[in-house]
């Protein structure tokens, strides 16, 4: 296809050398006795992966497991911007008219979150489970992918460069899933792009409560069903988020030129910035040394730097529709009503917000909802399966999502 070149992962051993020296450079703040978890990332860890970082992990022999995957670049203009060089991964099914699945990172995530869940959903046997063609891509300003160097740069555009590279590769209908950012892009291409984006899983719960005078059904339902054990439960998960753990979000919302500084000067400011997340969002995920260094050096190598990642949330905390800008999707339009694009749920209790289905259920045709006993917030990495056979199950024969592409159920032709 016109402009699709293959891409290969490849970093110099000068840019190798620029991090061992910086890291052999580092200094450390002191801590607290008996500090813990609930004041940041805790000085032991730091100092344990900062040592393996620089002394015993090997970055060449990471990048020569990624770049097994089929790695792409193509060039994706946005009206109003310049083109930018996006990074994906496609990998075509061998099943005739598998599902297109646009499958999205969010913030600390990258492409290679979604690893684990590529092969089981790409070799679907068309019989029992559905195949899926599976297009991962880094985000504009994320990994492999090139940064604007314009301001406005928010979830429409986010929204319209995914759009237009699934067109790009040929698919004219398609399906998406995603957490976090994920998320709202999901949300975004349904609002934006119905024609195209005809139904979006999500993994992380962003709603507003039912209305009687928007949603009088579900508002009874709400004040007339108990609470399940996820419900109940993700409120006190809720709630520690909201007071303890969203620092981050509010300093990226409003000076993320300030903290950039750190997270491309200093790699274990961006280490620690990244590990605290890796750390409180995941269900007791038991993550290894390699994984972490692994992680954060996607972060640290990144074509437009650490920094660029952080800014799509002042971006979009600070998007307003006006006259002048009529496609920009404010952070309420995420949380209206979107007709004729399907809606799928997988609730994980330790994710940031979990909210009650009644709330969920205000965006959409929700088609699909399962609740999973244990996972946290980087769902297609903490619990691969539990992921993949949800998408199966929306998708499949007796799935609500069934048949929602044209011609692409891999065998209900």
């Amino acid at each position: 296809m016109a402009n699709i070149r293959p891409y290969k992962i490849s970093i110099s051993e000068s840019q190798i050398q620029d991090l061992k020296t910086r890291l052999s450079l580092s200094k450390f703040p002191d801590e607290l006795d008996n500090a813990g978890w609930d004041m940041g990332a805790p000085l032991a860890d730091i100092k344990r992966l900062t040592r393996h970082w620089e002394s015993s992990y090997s970055w060449k022999t990471a990048e020569a497991e990624l770049n097994s995957l089929p790695h792409f670049i193509t060039d994706i203009q946005c009206d109003g911007f310049q083109p930018l060089a996006i990074h994906f991964v496609h990998i075509r099914s061998k099943v005739q008219n598998a599902i297109p699945l646009l499958w999205i990172h969010g913030w600390p995530g990258h492409f290679w979150e979604g690893v684990k869940i590529m092969k089981p959903l790409t070799e679907g046997d068309g019989v029992e489970h559905p195949a899926f063609d599976l297009v991962v891509p880094s985000l504009p300003n994320f990994a492999f992918s090139e940064g604007t160097k314009e301001r406005g740069f928010a979830l429409a555009q986010y929204a319209e460069t995914l759009n237009k590279l699934m067109l790009k590769l040929g698919y004219n209908e398609y399906v998406t899933q995603g957490g976090d950012w994920g998320t709202h892009i999901s949300r975004a291409l349904a609002h934006l792009y119905p024609q195209t984006c005809k139904a979006t899983h999500l993994s992380m719960d962003a709603a507003n409560p039912p209305s009687f005078l928007a949603n009088p059904v579900l508002t009874l339902q709400h004040m007339l069903t108990p609470y399940s054990k996820r419900e109940r439960e993700g409120q006190s998960r809720t709630e520690w988020f909201t007071k303890e753990g969203r620092g981050y979000n509010l300093e990226q919302s409003t000076k993320p030129q300030t903290l950039g500084y750190a997270l491309v000067d200093s790699p274990v400011a961006c280490l620690s910035w990244i590990y605290e997340k890796l750390h409180d969002w995941t269900d007791n995920y038991p993550w290894t040394d390699d994984e972490v260094c692994t992680w954060v050096s996607i972060y640290w190598f990144s074509v437009a730097g650490p920094a660029a990642s952080t800014r799509i949330y002042y971006e979009t905390h600070h998007t307003t529709r006006t006259p002048e800008n009529p496609r920009a999707v404010p952070r309420d339009m995420l949380r209206a009503y979107s007709p004729g694009v399907k809606l799928g749920y997988s609730h994980f209790p330790m994710d940031l917000v979990v909210l009650p289905s009644t709330w969920v259920r205000t965006l959409g045709n929700v088609v699909f909802e399962r609740d999973h006993e244990d996972g946290g917030h980087f769902a297609a990495w903490e619990r691969p399966g539990e992921l993949v056979k949800d998408l199966r199950d929306m998708f499949g024969k007796k799935g609500g999502a069934f048949g929602c592409v044209k011609g692409a159920n891999g065998y209900s032709q």
